[in-house]
C-alpha cells in the first residue's frame, strides 16, 4: 500500500506540473515492482504547498505497510529512486521521507 505525496511549493507548481504528471505511471510502477504490490494498492498524489523558503521546494513522502522484506536498506534505495525521479521532473533538490506503518492498526476504506 504505498501511499506517496509529492508536496511542490506553489511558487515551482506550474513549472513542474507538467513534467510529473507524466512522471507518475511510471513512478507507480517502478515503486509497485520495488515493494511487490499490485499497481491498485498504489496511490499518488501531487499537491501544491505554501512553505518557507528555507525549506526543501519539493518534498515527497512515502508510507508503507512495514513488511520483514522491507529493509532500511531497501527502503534507502526506494528513497533514492523517488529523490532521483522527481529531482529529474522538476530540476529541483528533493527531500524524500518515509514512514513505516503497523499493519496491526492500519486501517484504509476506500
Amino acid at each position: 500500500m504505498p501511499n506517496v505525496k509529492i508536496f511542490v511549493d506553489e511558487a515551482l507548481y506550474n513549472a513542474a506540473q507538467e513534467k510529473l504528471v507524466a512522471l507518475l505511471p511510471d513512478l507507480r510502477i517502478a515503486l509497485c515492482s520495488l515493494l511487490s504490490v499490485d499497481n491498485a494498492a498504489c496511490h499518488l498524489a501531487m499537491l501544491p504547498v505554501l512553505g518557507l523558503s528555507d525549506q526543501p521546494q519539493v518534498s515527497v513522502e512515502l508510507n508503507l505497510l512495514a513488511r520483514p522484506d522491507r529493509t532500511r536498506e531497501k527502503i534507502a534505495e526506494i528513497a533514492g529512486e523517488l529523490r532521483k525521479k522527481v529531482g529529474n521532473a522538476t530540476g529541483q533538490p528533493v527531500a524524500v521521507r518515509i514512514s513505516m506503518l503497523d499493519p496491526e492498526t492500519y486501517v484504509a476504506l476506500k
